[in-house]
């Protein structure tokens, strides 16, 4: 069922008011509400995510470059070929978890005992993770919002992926989400029944059912309002009209790793001579607002099928595959794509793996934005480790205006070393069996891309990322360690942007802990008070 209709702000003063209801977002006001005593709005530049494209496993990429996307470009990246690559954000309720492949990896252990911060170690997320999630294995919790299964009928060549990775020296991992990562396995995925399960259904649905709860979509937020080094509200544009909302509490961005660094610059928090240039006054000088972006690199690889297997080739073809996925949430459109994951170590000596192999049964390229005119199945290499860093910086004082992205991909060759050692590794694996049998040939890179100094132009000009940008925000950087703004008081962040680094694994999970954790801090602090 769609979410209830936004109802007009009942309320003229909030006190928390919570911009972007995406993975973070959503979990965050959800949370906040659960109080009776207190009122939480919540803001959303997007609509409804009741669309076929959000619902259905199989049509995420359906939604890129239309108006439940940022659709966001890079500029040239000098070390990729000077590419602009789209960077496509989900402009919806939901937020990226209405939009991305819904792979649930939680990250390893030595990724938050490794960044040293007070309150942040594994075994204090660990608790907060386990209450997050509604679980498929029965060692995990079994009443939490997030719905974490695998798809009922994943198709055979994903089967034969695990076979053929086993085959090629990969361990069995059933429980392949963390802290455990090693291994390969079907994936574990955000769905329910063939259905999509985003924040908005584990959130969403049940908070907007609350009397102290407002959601208030279609609404660009165009700053925070702060006042004496406070933040006292938001200043949004809805309809063609700006107005102001005011927060007796605190106000928490959950705008994602572009647009809360892009928040946090137009509402004066940043580099101060970028910010003065654009004649925007000056709250807080901090040139680490929008700095130090990270992503995972993502390599493609795809191989053509032999008879008689086809994956999801021809899915898009047969109206019926919709009939019946609108009856019974079955067929190819339940798939979410990327059925199989696999984490491997690239080379010796390291603690934990350092790249995830994503499979999908289907022709996977450019965005998912080519086509193959043959069955065929790709896996995608994503480097959990890379050492190259970009930005994210306004350049101008309209809110209506793309922020500057530079993800600098592929700029340290380590990282570029890395694609190349998992091309080699998939490789390994599509020569063992089943594979052996099943594959035709290699469409990508090609039989023909051998030498180092081939993989290596492969790379950089093919090369895209893995829809997981973070750390723009971080906490160390940004923020403290309750992820409060540095500088101002009364303001949070709880998204992806506010990692200090990016976690080993998927971004949609840390992403809805960090929400998690805001509201408890919210409360513990207000209860201080």
């Amino acid at each position: 069922m769609p979410l209830r209709k936004t109802r007009p702000e009942r309320h003229g003063v909030y006190d928390y008011i919570v911009v972007g209801a995406g993975s973070g977002g959503s979990a965050v006001a959800a949370r906040l509400a659960r109080n009776p005593a207190v009122t939480v709005l919540l803001v959303e530049a997007g609509g409804s995510d009741f669309r076929l494209d959000t619902r259905a496993p199989a049509a995420f990429g359906e939604q890129f470059h239309k108006k439940g996307d940022w659709d966001y470009f890079t500029q040239p990246e000098p070390a990729a070929a000077n590419r602009e690559i789209h960077l496509p954000r989900a402009k919806v309720v939901g937020g990226c978890s209405a939009m991305n492949a819904m792979l649930w990896v939680r990250g390893s252990d030595r990724d938050f005992d490794g960044w040293g911060i007070d309150g942040w170690s594994w075994s204090d997320v660990a608790p907060v993770y386990d209450r997050m999630e509604w679980h498929f294995l029965k060692s995990h919790n079994q009443d939490g919002p997030m719905r974490i299964n695998r798809i009922a009928t994943p198709d055979a060549t994903a089967i034969a992926f695990v076979e053929a990775a086993v085959n090629a020296g990969i361990v069995p991992n059933d429980d392949i989400s963390g802290p455990d990562l090693d291994g390969v396995a079907l994936a574990p995925t955000t769905t329910v029944g063939g259905r999509r399960w985003s924040t908005a259904r584990g959130y969403l649905d049940a908070a907007i059912q609350r009397p102290n709860f407002d959601l208030m979509t279609k609404t660009l937020v165009d700053r925070v309002l702060i006042t004496g080094g406070r933040a006292v509200g938001i200043e949004v544009t809805r309809r063609g009209a700006t107005r102001t909302i005011a927060a007796r509490g605190e106000v928490v961005l959950s705008a994602g790793a572009y647009n809360t660094p892009q928040l946090l610059q137009l509402s004066g928090i940043g580099d101060a001579s970028q910010l003065r240039g654009l004649g925007i006054d000056v709250v807080v000088d901090n040139p680490q607002v929008g700095a130090h972006l990270k992503e995972h690199p993502f390599s493609f690889t795809n191989f053509e099928l032999n008879k008689p297997w086809k994956g999801l080739f021809g899915v898009e073809k047969n109206p019926m595959h919709v009939v019946n996925w609108l009856r019974n949430g079955t067929g190819p459109l339940a798939s979410n794509v990327a059925e199989a994951i696999a984490h491997v170590r690239t080379r010796e000596g390291l603690e934990v793996p350092d790249m995830q192999l994503v499979f999908a049964p289907a022709f996977f390229w450019d965005n998912g934005e080519a086509t193959h005119d043959k069955p065929a199945l790709s896996i995608m290499q994503s480097y959990w480790e890379p050492r190259s860093t970009g930005h994210v910086r306004i350049t101008s004082k309209d809110p209506r205006a793309a922020p500057d992205i530079l993800m600098n991909m592929l700029a340290d060759p380590a990282d570029v070393e890395a694609l190349m050692r998992g091309i080699e590794l998939t490789r390994r694996i599509v020569a063992a069996a089943p594979y052996d049998e099943m594959v035709s040939g290699e469409l990508n890179p090609g039989p023909g891309v051998r030498t180092p100094e081939q993989l290596e132009r492969f790379i950089r000009e093919t090369t895209l990322h893995t829809y997981h940008p973070a750390c723009t925000a971080g906490m160390g950087r940004v923020l403290d360690e309750r992820l409060r703004v540095e500088g101002v008081a009364g303001l949070r962040v709880a998204d992806a942007s506010a990692l200090p680094e990016i976690t080993h694994g998927n971004t949609n999970a840390p992403a809805i802990l960090f929400g998690e954790r805001c509201a408890d801090f919210i409360a513990a602090d207000a209860q201080a008070r």
